[in-house]
């Protein structure tokens, strides 16, 4: 299940995130999308739970909580069209 993630703090890491979603089921892969020019987050990635369950449990858990001073919002990712 791919989720995205956003309201991410700037200095988040993807292993930050990716440790901190890995409390709730195995995590596939975690990206964190860049500006291209200065290389800075823009304050949103995407993460890829192994199973439905997981990313449910991380969307249930996770989402309006606290991260790293920042309240995340963490819900199902929309297919780029």
């Amino acid at each position: 299940m791919n989720l995205y993630v956003g309201n991410l703090p700037w200095s988040c890491t993807e292993e930050e995130l990716e440790a901190h979603f890995a409390q709730h089921g195995p995590v596939r892969a975690v990206r964190i999308i860049t500006e291209r020019r200065s290389g800075r987050s823009k304050g949103f990635g995407f993460v890829e739970m192994e199973s439905a369950e997981a990313g449910q449990s991380a969307i249930d858990a996770l989402n309006g909580k606290d991260f790293g001073g920042r309240e995340l919002r963490v819900d199902t990712a929309s297919e780029r069209s």
